[in-house]
Order: C-alpha cells, then sequence, then structure tokens
C-alpha cells in the first residue's frame, strides 16, 4: 500500500472539520436564534477551527527576540487588496486590550463575520498566491484547492447575524482547542434530517435574496454614475446654447451693421447713376445738335444736286459714297460712344473702390490710435503695479526682519528661563514673578508674531492679485501686439490696392489719350466732310491727264478723286495705301491732303 502525504491528509481534516463546524453552526443558530453572542460554543469552535486552517503550512518569521508564526501577516494583506477591509484593518490596530499578533487576528476574524464578508476578504488573499507564498509553505491548506473549498463553505455564513463584543475580550491569551464532542452524531440528529432539509432551502432562498440585493446595489450605483455623468453633460449642454445664443446675437448685430452699410452702399450707387443719366442726357442732346448739323448740310447737298442737273449721274455716285462713308462714321461714333460709356463705368467703380479703400483706412487708422492709447494707459498701470509690488517686497523683507529679532528674542528668553531655573530653584517665589513676567513676554510675542503672519499672509494675497493682474495686462499687451501686426497686414494689403489703383489711373489716363485722339480723328473726318460740300469735282472730259505724271488716262491709268482738294490722279501715281477696320481692302490716299482717293468711271473706260 502506498503510504499517503501527511500534509494532504492535514488537510483533508482540517476541510472536514471545517465543514463541520459551518455546517453546525448553521443548523444551531437556524434552530437558536440567528443572532448570535460571542459566548455562544459553536460559534467559538468555529473561530479555532479557521484559527487552524489559516495557520496551517505558516513559514516561521526571524525577529529581533524570537521565531514569529502568526495569521496576523496574511490578514493584513487584505487591506491592499481589497479597499473596503480597510476599515477593520483600522479598528483593529486602534483596539486598546490587544499586544499579540494573534489576538488582532482573532478580532479581525470577528469583525469580518460580523459584516459577513470574511469569503470576500479571503477569496481576494486565496486569488494572489505568489503574495501569500511569502507567508506560507507551497503544501499549505491556503495554497491548495481546499483553501478554495472553505471559502466557498463561508459564504453560507452570510445566514447568521453576529453581535459580538470585540473591545472587552482577553483574545490574546485564549487557547485554541477543538471540541470533538460538538460534532458525534446521535439519536435526535438522526431524526432531524427533514429539518436540515429545510433549513438548507431557507437558507439557499437567503442566499438568492442576498446575491439579488448585491446585484440591485451594482446597478443602483451605476445608475448614480450615469446620473451624474448625465448631468454633467447637461451642464455642458446648457453652457454651449448660452455660447451659441451669444454668438446668434453677435451675428444678428453684424447683420444690421451689414444691412445699413449696403443701404449706404445703395445710396451712393443712386446718386452716381443720377449724375451718370444727367451726364447720358447733356451727351444724347450734343450728338441730337451734331446731327441736326449732319442733316442741314445733308439737304443743301441734294438742293445743289437739283441744282446741277447736268452732272446728276456724277453726283449720284458721289451721294452713294457719301452715304457708306456717313454710316461708316456713324458705326465709328456708336461704337466710341460705348467705348467712353463703359470706360465712364469702369471710372465709377474704379473711384467707388477708391472711396471704399479710403474709408477702410481711416477706420484701421481710428482703431490703431485707440489701441496705442490703452497699450499707453496699460503701460502705465504695469509701471504703477511694479513700483507697488517693490513696495509689498521691501514691507516683507521688512516684516521678516522683525520676525527674526522676534525669534531671537524668543529664543533669549527661554535661554534666560533655563539659566533662572537652573541658579535659583531654592528661591521659588521670585522664579515664580520673573516666570510669571517672562509668560507675558512670550503671550505678546506670541500675539506680535501673529499678527504680523497674518499681516504677511495678506500682503502676499495682495502680492498674488497683483501678480494675477500683471499677467492679465500683459496677455492684453499681447493681443495689442497681435492687433498691430494685423493693423501693418492691413497696411499691406492697403499698398496693394493703392498700387492697383494707381496701374488703373494709368490705363485710365491712355485710354483717354486714345480717346482724345479718336475723338481728334473725327473731328478731323467732319472738317474733311465740310471741306467737300464746298467744292466741285471736275468733269470727265475736262480730267483727261493725270494731275502728276500728266499722262492720258487709259484702261491701265484709271482715275481717282481726292475728296478733299478735289484733284484726279491716276492709279500710279496714288501708290499710297491705308487700312480701315470698316473695308477689307486698304484705301488709296492723295498725296498732298492724304485725304481718301474714290475711283470714278471715265468716258474712255466702258
Amino acid at each position: 500500500l502506498a503510504v499517503k502525504d501527511p500534509t494532504s491528509v492535514e488537510r483533508a481534516n482540517l476541510l472536514n472539520m471545517a465543514k463541520l463546524s459551518i455546517k453546525g453552526l448553521i443548523e444551531s443558530a437556524l434552530s437558536f436564534g440567528r443572532t448570535l453572542d460571542s459566548d455562544y460554543p459553536p460559534l467559538q469552535q468555529f473561530f479555532v477551527v479557521m484559527e487552524h486552517c489559516l495557520k496551517h503550512g505558516l513559514k516561521v518569521r526571524k525577529s529581533f527576540l524570537s521565531y514569529n508564526k502568526t495569521i496576523w501577516g496574511p490578514l493584513e494583506l487584505v487591506e491592499k487588496l481589497y479597499p473596503e477591509a480597510e476599515e477593520i484593518a483600522a479598528s483593529v490596530r486602534d483596539l486598546p486590550g490587544l499586544k499579540t499578533p494573534l489576538g488582532r487576528a482573532r478580532a479581525w476574524l470577528r469583525l469580518a463575520l460580523m459584516q459577513k464578508k470574511m469569503a470576500d476578504y479571503l477569496r481576494c488573499l486565496i486569488i494572489q498566491r505568489d503574495l501569500l507564498s511569502e507567508f506560507y509553505e507551497y503544501h499549505a491548506l491556503m495554497m491548495e484547492e481546499e483553501g478554495a473549498v472553505i471559502v466557498g463553505l463561508l459564504v453560507g455564513l452570510n445566514v447568521i447575524d453576529a453581535n459580538l463584543c470585540v473591545k472587552g475580550e482577553d483574545l490574546d491569551s485564549q487557547v485554541g482547542v477543538i471540541d470533538f464532542s460538538m460534532y458525534l452524531k446521535s439519536d435526535d440528529d438522526i431524526g432531524g434530517k427533514e429539518r436540515n432539509v429545510q433549513v438548507a432551502a431557507i437558507l439557499d432562498q437567503k442566499n438568492y435574496v442576498e446575491e439579488l440585493n448585491r446585484q440591485l446595489n451594482s446597478t443602483v450605483s451605476s445608475l448614480h454614475a450615469r446620473v451624474d455623468s448625465l448631468e454633467k453633460s447637461n451642464t455642458k449642454l446648457i453652457e454651449e446654447l448660452a455660447i451659441a445664443k451669444n454668438n446668434i446675437i453677435k451675428l444678428q448685430e453684424e447683420n444690421h451693421q451689414l444691412r445699413s452699410e449696403n443701404t449706404l452702399i445703395l445710396m451712393k450707387t443712386q446718386h452716381h447713376l443720377e449724375t451718370t443719366k444727367v451726364d447720358v442726357e447733356a451727351e444724347l442732346q450734343t450728338y441730337k445738335h451734331s446731327r441736326q448739323g449732319l442733316d442741314e448740310m445733308y439737304n443743301e447737298a441734294r438742293r445743289q444736286l437739283r441744282e446741277e442737273s447736268q452732272v446728276r449721274q456724277d453726283m449720284e455716285n458721289e451721294l452713294v459714297v457719301q452715304v457708306s462713308m456717313k454710316h461708316e462714321i456713324e458705326l465709328a461714333m456708336k461704337l466710341l460712344e460705348k467705348d467712353i460709356h463703359e470706360k465712364q463705368d469702369a471710372l465709377i467703380g474704379l473711384r467707388q473702390q477708391l472711396d471704399e479703400v479710403k474709408a477702410i483706412n481711416m477706420e484701421m487708422y481710428q482703431k490703431l490710435q485707440v489701441s496705442e492709447d490703452d497699450l499707453k494707459e496699460k503701460n502705465e498701470i504695469i509701471d504703477r503695479l511694479e513700483d507697488k509690488t517693490n513696495q509689498i517686497n521691501a514691507t516683507m523683507k521688512q516684516l521678516e526682519q522683525r520676525l527674526q529679532q522676534a525669534e531671537k528674542a524668543q529664543m533669549e528668553a527661554e535661554a534666560e528661563d533655563e539659566k533662572f531655573k537652573q541658579e535659583y530653584v531654592n528661591k521659588s517665589e521670585s522664579l515664580q514673578k520673573a516666570f510669571s513676567q517672562k509668560e507675558k513676554q512670550l503671550l505678546q510675542l506670541e500675539t506680535d508674531l501673529k499678527i504680523e503672519k497674518e499681516w504677511r499672509q495678506t500682503l502676499e494675497d495682495d502680492l498674488q492679485r497683483e501678480k494675477d493682474t500683471v499677467s492679465h495686462l500683459r496677455i492684453e499687451t499681447q493681443e495689442i501686439i497681435n492687433l498691430k501686426k494685423e493693423f501693418l497686414k492691413v497696411q499691406e494689403k492697403n499698398k496693394q490696392l493703392k498700387r492697383i489703383c494707381q496701374d488703373q489711373e494709368a490705363a485710365l489716363q491712355e485710354l483717354a489719350s486714345k480717346l482724345s485722339e479718336s475723338k481728334l480723328k473725327i473731328e478731323d473726318i467732319k472738317e474733311a466732310n465740310k471741306a467737300l460740300q464746298g467744292q466741285v469735282w471736275l468733269k470727265d472730259k475736262e480730267a483727261t491727264h493725270c494731275k502728276l505724271c500728266e499722262k492720258e488716262f487709259s484702261l491701265s491709268k484709271r482715275k481717282h478723286h481726292c475728296r478733299n482738294c478735289g484733284e484726279i490722279f491716276c492709279n500710279a501715281c496714288s501708290d499710297n495705301e491705308l487700312p480701315l477696320p470698316s473695308s477689307p481692302k486698304p484705301v488709296r490716299v492723295c498725296d498732298s491732303c492724304h485725304a481718301i482717293l474714290i475711283q470714278r468711271c471715265s468716258s474712255n473706260v466702258p
């Protein structure tokens, strides 16, 4: 037969004893009454059995005087693992009658049973095997599976309500001996099986109710946490709503300002439109007057044509040419008028931009002046605050010196007291008088010290406030510096806009010069037309030779008539050509007056 391990036998015996003691305690408590006192024998035996279970496999620890072997070490670990056990440990340490670690351990077990948390505490301890290995051997009951079984059995003790008085008991000198006579079976035990079944059912119901209670407590705590988080989120949302409302109010004010600016811009544009309408009407009147003059000239030309019936065919051709030229002039005039109107609109827009840029510059300049004034005021305030801080520092130094002097005086007074005590022991009456005087001085010095400390505290508070104001002013100065930088950026933008405006003005000046040149050309054309009306062309029969080369006209040498001076040239002599925008081909020009030459049909040419 194999020899059993003695440690495993010990563990099994202790486990069986624990089962018997816990079972007997629960059964007797249910029959006797659920509230138990410290004098109840099954309860005392239960504590003895638990003590033996916890002592099994304990390591011996060396101390200064002797070897130490107690269960208080592992039980003291529970408060580190389970925060709710801190109250038990603190109350056990504060008990006045306990002197040994074993007495503290016994008190701890009793308090844990009264709290109904012995199973929870020991479960936390069993889980941490690496920490328990410092106190127990590897074969100890608490390190093996039997320890977990005992912890499971301890859960059933939550049915019992224990009312134990730990303060008056002598727990240090109790002898832990197990009374086996309590666990021997009798005839009454055989007859009470039905009662045990009922007790077990009641215990199961109570355990179920307690577990439900614990779960409900946990859900209540989680719900409280959720309520707190929801309240915090609600406060945050309220703050955000207030911020959003303030932003909406600011945006409404900005909208009102922008609308007022928009109305001002509309008034300005209407004023500019009225002025432009007046200018357009004046130009229309001038154009009508010029048109009336041209119509009169045309009527005069028609009268002259009626009078000159002989040269009717030649004059018809000339009229056709004049009408075509007139249409070209009218088209040119219309195009020039359109260009003038467009350029005037561009000028008006540029002037508006200039006015806006000037207004922005004025606003930025005013803001800069205001910010500079604020900067000067804040610099003066900072200088004053620095002077105040220097004064406060000086007063603090003076107070410290006074404090040191008072401490020195106190030290001197104490030294003098000691001398008086040593030298004049016999002279009690004189010593008492001197001592009373010194005590009065000490009281006065202490009161002075308290007053100076309070004064110092108030000065420190004032200094802290001044520092806060200085930091606030520094932040404001930093904001002003940022405003200056923004103003410089705006100035740079203003300079760029001015450059663009100057470029546009230069472009407008160039356009104006071109317009003046085009107007001069139009006036030259009008003068040429007027000059044409007074002159009479030569007849075909009379014009037989070219004015320059004096050669006879033929098929190769065609006639070209100048509208301005009335002279006739051949195509060989009139080589000067100019391009016109209205005609696809270049036009021949007179050599003497540079007017446009008109080709005529001579009698020689079919």
